[in-house]
């Protein structure tokens, strides 16, 4: 079985290289996490008007019509240059949502201006540190009350998908974050580039976005498509932190020679391909479930996501260990890789978490 990318999907790839190349340097990612915005608005115009947020809505909703393969192929270019976007919390979770549990009206609706990137969208689900609980937030009579932390993006985000108690189910409700019951308040993050909040609802308008009663298969098959694609983010992150890694020791010379040369070095460079390739392998799997929404999802999504974030995490660790002194300053970009890998391993739940899910699919599998 063939798990790789099209030809179509390879210069799709290229073509995103090349772009982001030019209009998303690192310095670009610096100049974010140096200053008091939150994300980079001109970046996020241009990926708009490449077509990107909406590639995988369909074209009777305002988007590209493409896929989700396609969304994985940009996902991992996006990670590879740390792209200071809100784009996984409105594209990965929020526009899936949408597109998994909103009715054709709802679609219409919200879907056009989420493609066009006029309106930033988030997903809040997590409400306290740890394990995902049954949410306390609640929604009665079209109106929600509570608060999620941290909520990716919720800092500038015009609408949230929130997970909430409505009656003796854990439905999916639309609320406009903008509105005057919604109170916002940044929370300090590890990487600054992208931005967290706590978002307290005090009796803010809301609406279902689907049935309540299925709103946990609805959640559940949401943040198992958004744990491929962001397993892509980090799968592009581990790769590009990598190569840098490798051509800083390649041209860094001690005792007349390159410190690539040196064994020890060697023996850690092929252990941070090996684990970036093992990733790789469990991103394709994963991307091959999604693009074709098979019934083993549940199982890939868990393998691509903890495989993801264990290979970024360590990448991201010995990338500062092997430049040195050097590493650990401001000056070089190492932080910035390291800073990310701590906030994707962490965006969805930890891979402990993950893990844990990995365990329980393959029980049940086996009982069943």
């Amino acid at each position: 079985m063939n798990f790789d990318f099209s030809d179509e999907q390879q210069l799709l790839r290229q073509t995103a290289r090349e772009f982001l190349t030019e209009h998303a340097p690192l310095s670009l990612c610096r100049s974010v996490l140096e200053s008091d915005r939150s994300y980079s608005d001109g970046l996020w115009k241009r990926v708009a008007e490449m077509g990107w947020l909406g590639t995988a809505i369909p074209e009777e909703y305002g988007g590209a019509g493409f896929g989700r393969l396609e969304l994985a192929v940009i996902a991992e270019e996006l990670g590879r240059v740390l792209a200071p976007v809100p784009f996984s919390s409105s594209v990965y979770l929020a526009a899936e949502a949408v597109l998994t549990a909103g009715s054709p009206a709802l679609k219409r609706e919200f879907l056009p201006k989420l493609a066009s990137g006029e309106c930033i969208a988030t997903f809040a689900h997590a409400e306290r540190p740890g394990e995902s609980a049954a949410p306390a937030t609640t929604f009665s009579r079209g109106k929600l009350t509570g608060a999620k932390v941290p909520v990716p993006d919720g800092d500038i985000a015009h609408l949230a998908v929130v997970t909430a108690k409505s009656g003796k189910d854990v439905a999916l409700v639309v609320v406009d974050l903008t509105d005057k019951g919604v109170e916002r308040t940044a929370v300090r993050s590890i990487d600054p580039s992208r931005s967290l909040a706590t978002v307290r609802f005090n009796g803010a308008p809301a609406q279902l976005l689907g049935e309540a009663r299925a709103g946990r298969a609805a959640i559940e098959q949401v943040l198992n498509r958004a744990a491929v694609l962001m397993a892509f983010e980090q799968l592009g992150g581990a790769t590009r932190a990598f190569e840098i890694a490798r051509e800083y020791t390649l041209g860094r010379y001690a005792f007349g020679r390159p410190i690539a040369s040196f064994q020890a070095v060697k023996h850690r460079l092929a252990d941070l391909y090996v684990e970036i390739e093992l990733a790789r392998s469990s991103c394709y799997y994963g991307a091959w479930a999604l693009g074709h929404d098979t019934p083993e999802l549940g199982i890939a999504a868990c393998g691509a996501r903890t495989s993801a974030t264990d290979a970024f995490t360590l990448v991201g660790e010995e990338m500062i260990q092997l430049h040195g002194g050097v590493g650990y300053t401001w000056e070089f970009d190492c932080h910035l890789f390291y800073r990310r890998a701590k906030w994707l391993g962490l965006a969805l739940g930890s891979a402990d978490e993950w893990r844990e899910q990995l365990i329980q699919h393959l029980e049940a599998r086996a009982d069943g």
